[in-house]
């Protein structure tokens, strides 16, 4: 896309303020929540009672998919101009030769999900057209705008802004890689806290990403390759690696066959979303972290999470001079069958055709022939560690179901705990009990008593932060966290806990270092910093 016409472009959105906080002053929030579930009308009714001038007419093109004629578009793109738009491949006339409706998605999209920055940031995206807009089946080479996953990959990106990201790249290595740029919203992201190289195997993303970043002025500080996977970036290691990359599992069901390049790698089963995570630990830095979405297979007789724990593993065996923590997170398990529904509707097949079924029959003998009985979707985190000749104990690896909502900054609350959970990790059990812990404030308990009774029948410790979660405790432990202020030590609470309880001292000391641990895995506690973490 012409870089001179993307400019253009640019100046007429700011200039029209095509941003999401003026289109929904503009249509309204019940109008705009309507808008965003497909159903239009409630937003062609809003607009209707009102003289809404550039930005009107560029919501009724690029978020409605009406048409409009020539000089309805021309006011509204001053600049660009019709023929700048045609050019750029934004809009295409109708039958008649006077109407233009839109060809490409021209979408405002908020990001405010990081504490790392001041404010959110607002960013332009071009992509195809998605279903509601489509009227047909998506091309194999569909670029996918900014959609849920991506959102949530962002989301549980660690908090960074320029000012808090000083270190991220040098002279020779880029700081972060996107890989699988996409329509490149994650690269974007990435940009502001510093240099980035964003990668696909697809041109045709990698032609609207780099569009993208010149429409949103970020050009110097994306670096953009084409190739497969790890392929551009041999060689080179990063401080962050982001993928949301084409993990859907799909049936192979012909050499040739056209596929959607955005979501199906090419390879058999979750074998992409292995391949990810047993190569990316090769391409970070000490202390460099990987955090990419994926679906995982559970098959009969081994279950999915155990899998992906396995990748891990075998991935830090073949790196003798490096350690890895991993943290793995199902966020949904779903049946196969549920599985290929979605994934059949996605391509704009419809249930009750001929075409349907077809993709039902494809995805189902596929995952009877590898006797998949389940399908997890979530996310990995993979932190490669500096190697320590003296550390012999395992790796600090988790795998768990987790389903509660994200909180705001969700990002900086898991990469929070995740740190605590490797520096708890290396901690003997004599060192936890040295050590002062220390509360989290999102933190609250919650006790049940049947009336009359003064014991309370359960008790329960909660936080919204990072991800929402609820565990039982029992009043041994919830005594011991409401203790946890960084006062006393872990061996100090227990001893009194113990006195107090009338209970074997050695026996509450095994039951805290234990609760404390899984307790620092869910960001509710967190080891008191040492004299030596104080700089």
């Amino acid at each position: 896309m012409d870089p001179r016409l993307i400019d253009r472009l640019r100046t007429d959105l700011d200039a029209a303020d095509y941003r999401v906080e003026a289109v929904r002053g503009l249509l309204g929030a019940e109008a705009d929540d309507a808008r965003l579930r497909g159903v239009f009308a409630p937003a062609r009714r809003a607009l209707a009672a009102r003289r809404p001038g550039a930005l009107g007419a560029l919501i009724r093109v690029f978020l409605l998919g009406d048409a409009v004629d020539d000089a309805v578009l021309a006011a509204a793109l001053p600049g660009l101009g019709v023929s700048g738009a045609e050019r750029l491949g934004l809009v295409a006339r109708g039958s008649g030769q006077s109407d233009l409706r839109a060809v490409l998605a021209l979408n405002p999209v908020r990001i405010s999900e990081d504490p790392g920055l001041p404010a959110p940031v607002d960013w332009w995206i071009i992509s195809d057209l998605d279903d509601q807009l489509r009227r047909g089946p998506a091309r194999p080479d569909h670029v996918m705008g900014v959609g849920g996953a991506t959102r949530s990959l962002i989301a549980q990106l660690p908090a960074g802004g320029p000012a808090s990201s000083p270190d991220l790249g040098g002279a020779d290595m880029p700081g972060a890689l996107d890989l699988g740029t996409g329509c490149g919203i994650v690269a974007l992201h990435l940009s502001l806290r510093g240099p980035v190289l964003a990668t696909d195997i697809s041109a045709r993303a990698l032609l609207f990403a780099e569009a993208n970043a010149g429409l949103n002025g970020v050009t110097g500080a994306i670096e953009f390759r084409e190739g497969d996977l790890f392929a551009p970036a041999a060689g080179e290691r990063f401080a962050l690696i982001a993928s949301n990359p084409p993990f859907v599992v799909t049936p192979r069901r012909g050499a040739g066959e056209a596929r959607y390049e955005y979501r199906d790698g090419g390879l058999v089963g979750d074998a992409l979303a292995e391949r990810v995570v047993r190569e990316a630990p090769r391409h970070l830095a000490d202390d460099g972290t990987l955090i990419c979405l994926a679906n995982w297979e559970s098959h009969w007789g081994r279950d999915g999470l155990a899998r992906v724990r396995e990748w891990i593993v075998e991935a830090a065996d073949g790196l003798p001079t490096a350690q890895l923590a991993g943290w793995v997170i199902e966020r949904d398990r779903v049946s196969p069958e549920r599985y290929a529904e979605t994934w059949a509707r996605d391509g704009g097949a419809r249930v009750g055709e001929p075409e349907f079924d077809a993709l039902m029959d494809d995805w189902l003998a596929d995952f009877a022939a590898r006797r998949v009985t389940s399908l997890g979707l979530g996310s990995i985190r993979i932190r490669r560690l500096a190697a320590d000749a003296s550390a012999s104990r395992a790796l600090a690896l988790r795998s768990e179901q987790a389903a509660g909502a994200y909180s705001a900054a969700a990002g900086a609350h898991l990469e929070s705990a995740f740190d605590a959970a490797i520096e708890t990790s290396r901690l003997s059990d004599a060192e936890m009990l040295s050590r002062c812990w220390v509360l989290d404030d999102a933190v609250e308990e919650h006790r049940e008593h049947r009336p009359g009774q003064e014991a309370p029948r359960a008790i329960s410790l909660s936080t919204d932060a990072g991800i929402a979660r609820r565990v039982s405790a029992d009043p041994l432990l919830a005594a011991a966290v409401g203790a946890c202020d960084g006062e006393l030590d872990l061996g100090q609470i227990a001893d009194a806990l113990a006195s107090l309880l009338e209970l074997d001292a050695a026996e509450v000391a095994d039951a805290l270092v234990s609760g404390v641990r899984e307790l620092v895995w869910l960001g509710m506690l967190a080891p008191q910093p040492t004299s030596g973490d104080v700089e």
